[in-house]
């Protein structure tokens, strides 16, 4: 049965804003690479299917990091076999050339490199500078586009760093300028934290406009800290970013950012821009369906408000 209640949320659609909102699933790889219990694959991988029968387009499966970096991941080769020929687009996460190898030995057509807007971030996830970690994934870039697979660019620490505070937005442009240069075709926005408010949000894209990229390489991946990712998305739409990630029942943080709690929840996403008239093809019953379910393999409740509403989950 469909828990969403008939005609609401009531659709009122706001001038300047998208006709339509790709969003881009973070659920089953940063949603649970916190997990301090192993999820076995098995359960991950019908996660990534349940996600698929959503109607969502763009599920990230997993990343191909070393295991000792992110043990939850260690079995992104037997995931990827077993979500492979679903009919949607599986991006995956690779730190380097060899996280590139493996991915292209099963046949990976998307893949995302990660880098850092500040150097402490940089060292703390990398173990390398702002500028090291360019230069490592200038190759695994070329590589990626010789072998004619999409880049995706994830850029951390964007609106605030825990170790150094506020981050220029100047600097966030030039990195951002770095990985487009270098050949990514889409770069995602990370408020890692939290911190970032509307009016952040509306500056740092406008430098960026300036700067010259254009708004359709950018997405925008925002975590729900001080309770500002849905507000901030809003702010991102009226720019016109097109490209929202979110994670399905709201999990996931950064092991990296003790400080960082859940992402954006694609529930919570899905039910503002129903509301203003905003299309995604995603079928939102399903969706909280879907999260009910992991949260029961979790073991614990699903933090989206928009779950809880819908599936009579105690608060």
């Amino acid at each position: 049965m469909n828990p969403v209640e008939p005609g609401l949320p009531m659709t009122v659609p706001a001038k300047g804003l998208p006709a339509r909102v790709r969003i881009h699933e973070v659920g089953a790889r940063d949603g649970l690479q916190n997990e301090r219990a192993t999820v076995p694959t098995a359960v991950k991988a019908e996660f990534v299917r349940r996600l698929a029968g959503t109607g969502l387009t763009t599920i990230e499966a997993t990343s191909f990091v070393h295991p000792g970096w992110v043990p939850q991941l260690a079995d992104a080769e037997d995931l990827y076999r077993a979500v492979a020929g679903l009919p949607v687009a599986l991006p995956v996460l690779v730190p380097n050339e060899r996280g590139l190898e493996r991915a292209l030995a099963l046949g990976a057509r998307r893949v995302a490199v990660f880098a850092s807007a500040t150097e402490s971030f940089a060292r703390a996830n990398l173990n390398r500078t702002v500028g090291g970690a360019l230069a490592m994934f200038e190759p695994v870039v070329a590589r990626a586009k010789r072998e004619d697979v999409h880049v995706r660019g994830y850029l951390s620490m964007c609106f605030g760093d825990p170790w150094e505070g506020a981050v220029p937005v100047p600097r966030v442009v030039e990195v951002c300028r770095a990985l487009l240069d270098m050949g990514c075709d889409e770069l995602s926005l990370g408020d890692t934290i939290g911190v970032a408010t509307p009016g952040h949000v509306t500056a740092l894209l406008t430098a960026l406009a300036d700067a010259g990229v254009p708004v359709s390489a950018l997405g925008v991946h925002f975590h729900d800290t001080y309770g500002q990712a849905l507000s901030n998305t809003l702010a991102a739409l009226q720019r016109g970013v097109t490209t929202v990630d979110a994670s399905a029942g709201g999990l996931g943080g950064c092991p990296y950012a003790k400080s960082a709690t859940g992402n954006l929840a694609t529930e919570d996403l899905v039910w503002m821009l129903r509301g203003l008239g905003i299309d995604t093809g995603v079928d939102l019953g399903r969706l909280v369906a879907t999260s009910v379910w992991m949260a029961a393999h979790l073991g614990r409740p699903s933090p989206s408000r928009t779950v809880r509403a819908l599936s009579h989950q105690e608060q």
